[in-house]
């Protein structure tokens, strides 16, 4: 038995203390051999990685990157969590979302794992007379309804609580949230809601249903429009600052106001940035209350959805790994309700495997990873600590723009809020099409020969507002061209891939130009002859040395064997007969559009 001494055994002790540029100086090392000749900070930098509204993720923080207190949970500014217990006691809130009148589904659901219900009723949903048909058979009392109603939210209100009052539930029993987003849906629909009938549910609720809340502030559609997360919160807080005003004006004091708010944000599978953002969101909006009289009711009641516009219909079994890390982001951030996108969200009306696949991914990571044991158990990371205060002031900037801008009603009908997240969204897509954000099973590692997943179609969504956009929309038009080529010919467009030498020099470039092609449906042949492969373009795959040899000689047997196009995969160089360059960073979706063009693949 080892008897430590007094003052407790310093695993450290023995090292001298090393200095940061030490580290520095090891870095640009390791850079030179690379070919980067680059020292001290500028070697750090090398490394950083570029985010979204102007902020970077260094390779390396340390105890120097100062961040502000985050306080404790159930404390302003609330980062580490509205309430003192977190989600210790049961875990978050597992609510799934339904948008038809499926009793079933909603029965297995609850019987299942699922702890609320999301119901998306009127336009684009369940019918409002089928909401009593619909939550027949539901322990009302027990399981908390979320509305979601865009203009007949005063409607749809109502009904569910004649549906309450009919089955007996208190009113002190009630749980959940009546859904009025005059503002989301404006944003979603372009359609403007009359804001009396929120302001009136807020009052009923106030005053009669404790446990029911009227307003959403519904951050989805500014995410689903491009924006970014520093765009997300901005929009999220003048949301909330406008329905502020309005139920002020409609008798509610601050506090009564805040308590009748709940905030709907996105989680990606960048978990890091998402832990930080709903951190970052409690802050601010923690502040918000603060300036406005009531710094006790600053609490933020988040419900976290798994992002659609991280969903891809090529592959969407690989969806399932995109959700559970959003997820667990949303857990570790502090969510108190996560819906689980069904990994067929984007292909129409999901079934019951994916929604059985959907709740289980909460619990998992409740009851079997045991992630809602520790409250915030990110906070004190250097990283996330600096990461939560440098979001948070991108997205205050981004509030007071739109607030200068006359608040959230004149910034979304002056289209100036479209503008920002379209400008946003134009610089993230040309990522996508050079595949430096990469998105597997579509950009990266495409699987042509997977047989498509069908499902029945889903109520359409509401929309004549903000667009909404996918990371895999550039390229899922040029695989429908490939599909609707393959339809008509029995076969998909081809290309040949010309491989020059042993496979250690030819391997890697000839995977990289196979995954490139396929992305858009092409599919690459690889073994016999060009005149063999039934294509009319070719690629050349080797090493840079082997190209200085034989390249030239190489184009000129392949355009003599009919290729009207030849490629090389490596970077632009001077190789006569080459038509055109495949490599790391090109705009993979121009390159391949061009080449269906050519090969009279029809748009």
């Amino acid at each position: 038995m080892t008897v430590l001494p007094d003052d407790g055994l310093e695993l450290a002790g023995e090292f001298p203390d090393v200095p940061h540029e030490q580290w520095q100086r090891l870095v640009a090392g390791v850079l030179r051999k690379a070919g980067k000749d680059v020292e001290g900070t500028e070697a750090e930098e090398a490394l950083s990685t570029a985010l979204e509204d102007g902020l970077r993720t260094r390779p390396l923080y340390t105890a120097h990157d100062s961040a502000p207190d985050p306080g404790l949970p159930g404390f302003a500014p609330f980062v580490r969590g509205g309430r003192a217990e977190g989600n210790t006691v049961g875990g978050w809130d597992v609510r799934q979302r339904h948008t038809v009148a499926d009793r079933d589904a909603v029965l297995g659901d609850l019987e299942n794992g699922v702890t609320s219900l999301w119901l998306t009723v009127g336009e684009g949903g369940i019918a409002v007379p089928d909401l009593g048909r619909v939550l027949d058979g539901v322990y009302l009392d027990l399981a908390p309804v979320v509305l979601d109603a865009g203009c007949d939210a005063g409607p749809a209100a109502r009904e569910l609580l004649r549906v309450y009052a009919e089955r007996g539930v208190a009113r002190d029993a009630a749980r959940g949230n009546l859904g009025a987003d005059p503002l989301g849906h404006e944003a979603r629909t372009g359609q403007r809601c009359d804001t009396a009938p929120a302001a009136e549910l807020a009052r009923l609720c106030a005053g009669e249903y404790p446990g029911l809340r009227a307003l959403t502030v519904d951050a989805l559609p500014y995410h689903e429009a491009g924006g970014s997360a520093a765009q997300e919160l901005g929009c999220s807080l003048a949301t909330g600052v406008a329905y502020l005003r309005e139920l002020a004006d409609a008798g509610l004091d601050v506090e009564q106001a805040c308590a009748q708010l709940e905030f709907r944000y996105a989680a990606t599978a960048d978990q890091f940035l998402t832990i930080a953002k709903l951190r970052a969101a409690r802050r601010l909006w923690a502040r918000v209350a603060e300036v406005s009289g009531a710094p006790r009711a600053g609490a933020q009641l988040q419900h976290v959805v798994t992002s659609p516009v991280m969903m891809t219909r090529r592959d969407p079994w690989v969806n399932m790994l995109r959700s559970t890390i959003a997820t667990l982001a949303a857990g570790a951030g502090g969510a108190d309700a996560v819906t689980v996108l069904p990994f067929d969200h984007a292909l129409g009306l999901p079934d019951a495997f994916a929604r059985r696949i959907a709740r289980n991914t909460s619990t998992i990571l409740i009851e079997e990873s045991h992630l809602a044991r520790v409250i915030d158990p990110a906070g004190g990371s250097w990283y996330v600590e600096r990461l939560t205060d440098e979001l948070a002031h991108a997205g205050w900037e981004f509030f007071q723009r739109i607030e200068r801008l006359g608040g959230m009603p004149a910034a979304l009908r002056s289209g100036d809020v479209e503008r920002d997240l379209a400008e946003t969204w134009q610089a993230r897509a040309a990522l996508l099409a050079k595949r430096r954000e990469p998105v597997t099973g579509v950009s990266e590692f495409p699987f042509l020969a997977e047989k498509p997943v069908v499902r029945a179609s889903a109520p359409e969504p509401r929309s004549g507002g903000l667009p909404r956009v996918r990371r895999d929309e550039a390229y899922e038009v040029l695989r429908a061209r490939s599909d609707a080529h393959l339809a008509a010919t029995g076969s998909r467009p081809r290309v040949f891939l010309a491989a020059l030498g042993p496979a250690a020099a030819h391997t890697a470039r000839l995977t990289f130009a196979s995954n490139l092609f396929q992305a858009g449906g092409i599919e690459p042949v690889a073994q016999g002859t060009f005149e063999e492969s039934g294509a009319t373009e070719a690629v050349l795959c080797s090493s840079d040395a082997l190209y200085a040899e034989r390249a030239e000689a190489a184009v000129r047997d392949l355009k003599a064997a009919g290729a009207r196009q030849v490629f090389l995969a490596g970077r632009p160089g001077e190789y006569p007969g080459v038509d055109g360059y495949v490599f790391a960073g090109c705009d993979a979706v121009a390159v391949l559009s061009a080449t269906l063009d050519r090969m009279g693949v029809v748009s």
